[in-house]
């Protein structure tokens, strides 16, 4: 877990106007921090990323100082209040082997559940009661497997899914689109007690950020990204839960579908899915069956030496950023940066599937 100062420069960073996740990844990559970045000099900042990024930095957003007291403020309100910075050895390593990571996560629960055996259920706010039937279904029979369900803590599927694992007596995590001090719909409050005593409310978003349309894709990455698999439970062509299952498989996550009736709207974002490769589940054991059978295999033995140590370490076939920590011994922010570093300078490409892969010359 971050420390205040930790938290107040990793905060303070992103919250810089037009920076973006890419600009700040660019700036840990070159700076290796963000105590570091905040702290580099015009010219420093010049010569990485010309003028325009001097001024950026030059110009800290006016409200960051009462959002930094809001999330200050949301920390200190309970024992069970918790940041995670990507630089944490606590960070989710499934997340942490995404495209995109987020560089910051509220979480209210226990944090260390974010690295449990997981699997998504999402799916339609507007299901049919059969829908909602399957999704507690599912959920009770794959908690009581001993996964973790995680869901959105949306109307329709996603509260199923909590309250199958909760009924089950086992873990559910809810990846919400607002600041973690918000409850969407209100009328999932009581659920959302329950999912903190048995699990975790997680955000990327800083505490009081309303509900915004344009949050929802973005947390749906977390989603997926946490999970080693995701089931999509009835959904419109046209769903958010698509998006969820797409970066599911980008990330080289299993992606089920539950078949409906060729006649229920709510059916053929399924059968889409089912068309472009996903698997098709009648039941939790088709689900725990897959799972069980892509378990990763043990990392390899590091390569010969080279004249970089990362990329000693990746040698010549794509690899995971669990198999480089395991391999190098950095810690997660070192190794984040340096990776970064390498694929600025055209030396490392990140693939689908959160693997790195040295870029061989043309």
């Amino acid at each position: 877990m971050a420390a205040p100062d930790d938290f107040d420069a990793w905060f303070r960073l992103l919250q810089t106007p037009g920076l973006g996740r890419e600009g700040v990844r660019r700036l840990l990559a070159a700076f290796g921090s963000p105590e570091a970045a905040l702290a580099a000099t015009p010219a420093a900042l010049t010569e990485l990323g010309g003028p325009a990024l001097a001024a950026t930095m030059a110009r800290p957003a006016p409200e960051c100082v009462p959002r930094l007291a809001a999330a200050r403020a949301w920390l200190a309100g309970g024992d069970d209040h918790h940041v995670l910075t990507l630089g944490d050895a606590a960070y989710p390593p499934l997340l942490l082997q995404t495209a995109d990571p987020p560089l910051l996560l509220y979480v209210q629960g226990r944090p260390e559940l974010l690295a449990a055996e997981s699997v998504a259920i999402v799916g339609s706010r507007d299901a049919t009661p059969q829908g909602l039937a399957n999704a507690r279904e599912f959920a009770q029979a794959l908690a009581e497997a001993g996964f973790a369900v995680i869901s959105g803590l949306a109307a329709g599927i996603d509260g199923a899914a909590h309250e199958g694992a909760l009924a089950a007596g086992g873990t559910t995590l809810a990846v919400v689109g607002t600041g973690p001090d918000r409850v969407y719909p209100a009328r999932h409050k009581a659920l959302a007690r329950r999912v903190v005593a048995h699990g975790a409310i997680v955000s990327e978003f800083d505490p009081g950020t309303p509900v915004l349309p344009e949050n929802f894709p973005q947390r749906n990455r977390i989603i997926a990204g946490l999970a080693r698999g995701t089931l999509v439970i009835e959904a419109a062509l046209r769903s958010g839960s698509l998006i969820t299952a797409r970066l599911a498989a980008e990330a080289g996550r299993e992606v089920f579908a539950l078949p409906g009736s060729i006649r229920s709207p709510v059916a053929r974002g399924c059968h889409a899915l089912i068309k472009q490769g996903a698997a098709l589940v009648e039941s939790a054991d088709d689900v725990l069956e897959a799972l069980r059978g892509s378990r990763p295999a043990a990392a390899p033995q590091a390569p010969e030496t080279d004249a970089d140590p990362v990329l000693a370490a990746l040698g010549h076939d794509p690899a995971t950023l669990d198999a480089l920590l395991a391999r190098t011994g950095w810690p997660t922010a070192e190794l984040n940066a340096r990776l970064l570093e390498l694929e600025l300078d055209g030396r490392v490409d990140r693939l689908p599937g959160g693997l790195f892969q040295r870029r061989v010359a043309a």
